[in-house]
């Protein structure tokens, strides 16, 4: 790699884009519809100039691209905590996306997630020349009156939106992953089963609870009463000693891996044995949940394709013009371990 530093190396001549084109055997004008993702350039053509400038190890610059273009490639992406597997899986699938289309990526953090935060947060990073925003914020808040009207916005895509506003938005299926968590336990023939849910004002949490109530109804089994956790592996476990004091209890579906973990925690602590006394079933598959005693059976949530089809339909708007109000719900998958079984006979 040809690294310059401070004043530069003697005699060392950045690579053009003009040799890129004359390694390739191509005009210097297709090498700019490859740098710039032009649909009209042929596979084997893309792939000549793409070898030919990792040959090189050509940097298009990407000041002159977005003076050029009249946008400076940087997307914005607006959000109320990274430090929760879910925001931070989503963020990293952005990042990724963003980086194989040519973009970079900005980061704001909101102190409140309702609409005119929202907006301040957009424009925010409008000002940091964002291209477009990315809004990362499953809360659930109020709208007040004086939102912003949607056309004084940057363009913007939102994932597992709590917060209503004119935009697109991806998701996850979140009541069709409770439903498979719970039909899985009932299907291996548990007589109801337990909820230990998370955060009420969290969209995934309330969506994940209504999922839960409707396969339970559905099935003609009793509801138990909810019990609420924070996300966290210590609000699991609280939230476990208290639902494993109830009579009866042989399968608990718990709305994240980290809860879950706190409920492996208490179960082991009280002398309860999963699968062979409870069955659990967690949600997110985190890396680590097969790595659990025992694996965890778990619903996924695949956020490196949520990072990508927010980063398409963004890009969609701000390169072509695309329509501002597209929904893209994806769907969820039951991974089955060792944590569920059977109720004992």
């Amino acid at each position: 790699m040809n690294d310059v530093v401070g004043g530069g190396v003697a005699g060392y001549r950045a690579p053009t884009l003009t040799d890129v084109a004359k390694l390739a055997g191509v005009s210097t004008m297709t090498v700019s519809r490859v740098i710039n993702g032009h649909a009209k350039v042929a596979a084997e053509t893309r792939e000549r100039v793409m070898v030919a400038m990792d040959s090189l190890d050509y940097r298009p610059n990407m000041m002159a691209r977005g003076l050029a273009s009249g946008r400076s490639r940087s997307i914005g992406v607006l959000t109320v905590d990274t430090t929760l597997y879910g925001p931070r899986a989503a963020l990293r699938g952005i990042e990724s996306a963003a980086r194989d289309r040519g973009y970079s990526v900005t980061i704001a953090h909101l102190s409140d997630p309702d609409r005119t935060a929202v907006s301040q947060g957009a424009n925010l990073l409008r000002s940091r020349s964002s291209d477009g925003v990315i809004l990362l914020q499953p809360l659930i808040s109020e709208v007040p009156r004086n939102g912003a009207d949607p056309a004084d916005l940057p363009p913007m895509v939102a994932i597992h939106a709590g917060t209503p506003g004119d935009y697109p938005v991806v998701s996850v299926d979140q009541r069709l992953g409770a439903k498979l968590a719970t039909d899985h336990l009932l299907a291996l023939g548990h007589k109801t089963v337990w909820h230990i849910a998370g955060p009420s004002l969290w969209y995934e949490g309330v969506e994940r609870v209504v999922g839960w109530q409707e396969a339970l109804t559905a099935a003609g089994a009793e509801v138990p009463p909810l019990v609420h956790g924070d996300w966290s592996a210590a609000s699991g476990y609280a939230a476990a000693m208290e639902v494993l004091q109830q009579p009866g209890v042989t399968a608990i579906f718990v709305a994240n891996d980290s809860m879950a973990l706190g409920t492996l925690r208490a179960m082991h602590e009280l002398g309860l044995r999963c699968p062979e006394d409870v069955s659990l079933v967690g949600f997110d598959d985190y890396p680590e949940a097969e790595f659990f005693s025992p694996g965890l059976t778990t619903i996924r949530q695949d956020f490196d394709e949520i990072g990508q089809r927010s980063v398409e339909l963004l890009l969609q708007i701000i390169e072509d013009g695309a329509s501002r109000t597209q929904h893209l719900v994806l769907p969820p998958e039951l991974i089955v371990r060792a944590s569920t079984a059977p109720p004992k006979a």
